[in-house]
């Protein structure tokens, strides 16, 4: 569970960086108003919002998110959200049932879209 926690308040960070950092991401989030969470089947995560362009997280539950991320444990949470793979392990979990997403689907993909700002990049290959 602590790998879990540990790595949800690490997505906080990477968003947070990408925010101040990639001006496409700021741009991103500029107007956005939303509130999701990401926690365990026991009710174990943390909820972020996303408001004036910035973003933050809070340990427990939100009152009224948009939409949550609900795995079946911490384990299974951080191998998904982890994952090099991670949008095939994402549809397996989504298919297994190890993941349910409930919610506001037009926010869960945007979301999906957020996430892309702090993926890595592929590495140009230059030619000498």
């Amino acid at each position: 569970m602590m790998k879990f926690k540990l790595l949800l308040w690490m997505l906080t960070k990477l968003l947070q960086r990408a925010v101040n950092n990639n001006p496409k991401c700021a741009a991103y989030v500029k107007d956005k108003n939303v509130t999701f969470q990401i926690q365990t089947a026991s009710g174990e995560g943390r909820y972020f919002e996303v408001k004036n362009g910035k973003i933050k997280s809070h340990t427990g539950r939100s009152k009224s998110p948009s939409f949550t991320f609900t795995f079946k444990n911490g384990s299974t949470g951080f191998t998904v959200l982890s994952a090099k793979d991670s949008v095939n392990t994402f549809l397996t979990a989504l298919r297994t049932q190890d993941l349910v997403i409930t919610g506001n689907f037009v926010d869960v993909m945007w979301f999906q879209s957020l996430v892309d700002f702090i993926q890595p990049q592929p590495k140009s290959s230059s030619t000498v």
